[in-house]
């Protein structure tokens, strides 16, 4: 099977040989959480559906990483109303949907209409590669694989122009493992790659900002080499390594929102 490959401008991932496309933290009821906020936005959730439905030609199966649905604890009514519909369009279109449970998904099933494949927060396998949220420990089998896909970061990286402004691009990060760090497993996967939130609104967390930190359990425990993950804008760019575009801790500089880069 080839590696995993990151679809141009579409936040998504290719795996060509199974005819999969994979995203991750879609966050669908984040405008509600919002709403009650004082702040009004658009859903995102019908964007992301024909996102979705434009890469179905030559794939048969979309696997979900996570973080379907937004609120926790509890549902909202945005979730209960546009879940159902959302997943119904996919399966339309995909002969498979595959859903990994994120630390958001309490109850998914409650939301999800018959056919869809369930799977633990510990994570599936699809030939040589594991998929997981990233917020807890995988299985043994998924970190038997070449490959690990996860989410739960939403990744951006800050990008500081000349007068010490900061803008946030999302990003794609793929991370070295420590082979020898972790006792827990016999084997390691070579490589992880973290994907970037599916869902735009989302903005992200700065994986390159000094004194900041990666939730899960593998970035907690030291066993990915982070200052070595390299870094990818969503067109392809490789921008360097994370300690090679180390910038000033958030806490010194302005930050400005982050800029989509695709019209879609």
């Amino acid at each position: 099977m080839n590696g995993p490959c990151p679809i141009p401008d579409r936040l998504a991932l290719e795996i060509e040989d199974a005819r999969a496309v994979c995203v991750g933290d879609l966050h669908i009821g984040l405008e509600s959480e919002l709403r009650s906020k004082g702040v009004h936005v658009p859903s995102q959730t019908h964007r992301m559906e024909r996102e979705l439905i434009h890469l179905s030609p030559g794939h048969e199966r979309i696997i979900l990483l996570g973080d379907l649905k937004n609120k926790v604890p509890g549902s909202s009514r945005q979730e209960y109303a546009e879940i159902p519909r959302f997943i119904r369009a996919l399966q339309r279109h995909y002969e498979s949907v595959d859903v990994v449970r994120g630390n958001h998904d309490t109850s998914i099933e409650e939301f999800l209409p018959e056919g869809v494949n369930v799977h633990p927060a510990t994570g599936f396998v699809m030939g040589d590669v594991g998929f997981i949220h990233g917020h807890t420990w995988p299985s043994p089998e998924v970190m038997s694989r070449r490959y690990l896909l996860m989410a739960h970061n939403h990744p951006t990286v800050a990008l500081e122009d000349s007068l010490g402004n900061i803008s946030k691009e999302p990003c794609w990060v793929r991370f070295p493992v420590r082979k020898d760090a972790c006792k827990r497993y016999v084997e390691v996967p070579e490589e992880v790659i973290m994907l970037p939130a599916f869902n735009r609104s989302l903005g992200g967390s700065p994986v390159n900002i000094k004194g900041g930190r990666l939730l899960g359990p593998m970035f907690s425990e030291d066993l990915l080499e982070i200052e070595k993950g390299r870094v990818y804008l969503t067109d392809g760019i490789y921008l360097g390594t994370i300690g090679d575009l180390m910038v000033r801790s958030s806490t010194s500089i302005r930050t400005l929102p982050h800029r989509s880069r695709t019209n879609h």
